[in-house]
């Protein structure tokens, strides 16, 4: 129809859809087609050869280009697959044992043991906020109180208790106060200063609780060093002012560990997921100075610690962005 081709004739000539004919169109990468009066395109001899040509050119690139993304593709998925058995090898094997893959300072986890160095755990602040009076809480080595003596500020002061769970007072000398709860202590003072003031009036305030600690290891968002308010704490509160367990936590099979008169540690299973979501005050146990409460990984969690550095490593040897490509992955 004098020389005329619709745009049927073109894919068949070439051999590709209309559809992609239409978007090069569209993107400006072959000319327009002109228009009938009915508004369907048609095309000359020339146009086709010119779509012909960037047809020819474009394809041989885009086989190239798509070709060698393939074979990235493919390598960096076996490398993948590679990784996450090997990571499944290590975690299965003894070498592991030798291995940390806890993020806290001081912790060292193996397939059967926690290895925990207390003194190279983090300090978190000593606790802020007033104690109350139903808080049962005994003297001990580096807590500092206060002692105000009405009338009487030669004998007023702040004092910190010494290793060997004393005071110096002013005056007196050294006062045993290891073991005394405040009320206590204000007691005992009362009897000495009645030697040489009529009827004293003591005021004792404990400024710093800093002699009895428990510690909160694993997967939560602020593990470390904690110091306690009182003789005892439970499970729900030391959680609480660890920051919680973060996603990568298995609460299911939480531990708290306490170490006895022989150095060694006895365990004790606690379910962190049904005290905190469900409601189990069953699982609200009850820590003791000393304790560690240990809040484990799941196995994904540490598979993908141990893999990532290695994708991290390929997307930048490749050039790609793989960036978390492991928790993709798996």
């Amino acid at each position: 129809m004098n020389g005329r081709l619709t745009i049927t004739d073109v894919s068949k000539a070439l051999g590709i859809t209309t559809r992609t004919i239409m978007r090069w169109e569209k993107a400006g990468r072959i000319k327009r087609a002109k228009r009938d009066w009915r508004g369907w395109r048609f095309y000359h001899k020339e146009d086709l050869e010119e779509i012909k040509k960037f047809y020819e050119s474009t394809y041989e690139y885009e086989a190239l280009e798509s070709s060698t993304a393939g074979v990235a593709k493919n390598i960096l998925i076996i490398l993948l697959t590679l990784t996450c058995l090997f990571s499944t090898y290590i975690l299965c094997s003894p070498a592991y044992s030798e291995a940390t893959l806890s993020e806290t300072p001081g912790v060292e986890e193996t397939d059967k043991t926690v290895d925990i160095v207390l003194d190279k755990l983090p300090v978190v602040g000593p606790p802020i906020g007033a104690i109350t009076e139903s808080v049962k809480y005994t003297l001990g080595p580096d807590d500092v109180i206060s002692i105000e003596v009405r009338r009487h500020p030669e004998f007023s002061g702040e004092y910190k208790v010494n290793s060997e769970g004393k005071i110096e007072y002013k005056y007196i000398g050294d006062v045993i106060v290891n073991g005394l709860t405040k009320v206590e202590l204000n007691e005992r003072l009362r009897e000495i200063l009645s030697e040489y003031i009529i009827e004293p009036e003591i005021d004792v305030q404990i400024v710093a609780y800093l002699s009895k600690v428990f510690y909160v290891v694993g997967d939560v968002n602020r593990p470390g060093k904690f110091y306690m308010k009182g003789d005892a704490i439970t499970v729900r509160e030391s959680l609480v002012q660890a920051g919680l367990p973060n996603h990568a936590a298995a609460t299911r099979r939480c531990r708290i560990i306490t170490p006895d008169e022989n150095g060694r540690n006895n365990y004790i299973t606690v379910n962190v997921y049904r005290l905190l979501y469900e409601g189990d005050l069953r699982q609200n146990l009850v820590m003791k100075p000393g304790d560690v409460l240990y809040i484990p990984s799941t196995i994904m969690a540490k598979i993908i610690r141990v893999i990532s550095p290695v994708t991290d490593a390929i997307g930048q040897a490749t050039g790609t962005v793989t960036k978390g490509a492991a928790a993709a992955a798996l």
